[in-house]
């Protein structure tokens, strides 16, 4: 996929020792422990995110998201590259949510730990040194829609909504919330659907998702808003279309969470 927001393992490798770049993990702490992209920084998703239950998957607040980045070493001109090892929603979160606090100069690694591993490039134990900036970043609004942006554009013909859940979370056959289904209007296009399982879980080819996309009517003259339960599934749903070249996409960070918790949203199922 010709974008810089996708890098290939063979890419990263020859940019390891780059000091403009910070490779960022968000494997779970035991398997970054037991092997991990050299010089790759280790970051807790849960450090990501802020929960104000029922509502999960909130965006960080400025100042805790700007102290994570400068414990790792980032800094305005850093290239951060990262990845995960369930094919990218955890990573993805990171880049998203690095967007909105205006920190664009990012990539994600195309398969994640797959592909680096399964394809024979180096991992080790070893804990790097961290080199602590003093970055602030704030939150700029971008790329995330709320519920009242959603709520004002139900109707709009130039919005369209996609749902990267389960079949039986979109028809509320299963819901994690007081009530199931999903927010009218909305495709369901699967997070996983994306995903080529027989190429260590990296995007299938551009064209192929495209066209998956064009039948749901998602297309790129369009406004499109992500999310999921938690927008963790659709942060990979963001990276995927921002690498096609939708310019115009936004993740929900409450998602379903929100939306299915409340008795004033209305439902489709």
């Amino acid at each position: 996929m010709a974008s810089k927001l996708i890098i290939e393992p063979e890419e990263l490798e020859q940019q390891l020792h780059e000091p403009a770049v910070v490779i960022v993990d968000l494997c779970k702490e035991k398997q970054y422990r037991k092997a991990h992209i050299p010089g790759a920084h280790f970051v807790n998703y849960a450090d990501i995110i802020r929960i104000d239950k029922p509502v999960m998957g909130l965006l960080p607040y400025d100042e805790p998201f700007s102290r994570l980045l400068s414990s790792i070493g980032i800094t305005a001109d850093t290239h951060v590259v990262a990845y995960d090892d369930e094919g990218g929603g955890c990573a993805s979160r990171f880049i998203w949510t690095s967007h909105v606090f205006g920190h664009n100069n990012t990539s994600l690694l195309n398969g994640g730990l797959h592909s680096w591993a399964n394809e024979g490039h180096l991992l080790t134990r070893e804990i790097p040194e961290k080199n602590t900036t003093d970055y602030s970043v704030t939150n700029t609004g971008k790329y995330t829609a709320d519920r009242a942006h959603i709520l004002q554009h139900l109707e709009d013909g130039r919005t369209c909504l996609l749902d990267a859940r389960s079949l039986d979370e979109y028809t509320g056959k299963k819901k994690y919330a007081n009530r199931g289904g999903h927010i009218p209007g909305a495709k369901r296009y699967e997070w996983t659907d994306a995903m080529d399982r027989f190429n260590n879980l990296r995007l299938l080819p551009a064209d192929t998702i495209q066209q998956q996309l064009d039948q749901l009517g998602i297309t790129k003259d369009r406004e499109v808003i992500v999310y999921c339960q938690t927008h963790h599934r659709s942060a990979f749903s963001y990276v995927m279309l921002r690498a096609l070249g939708y310019e115009d996409v936004r993740g929900y960070p409450g998602s379903w969470s929100e939306w299915g918790n409340r008795d004033d949203t209305p439902v489709e199922q």
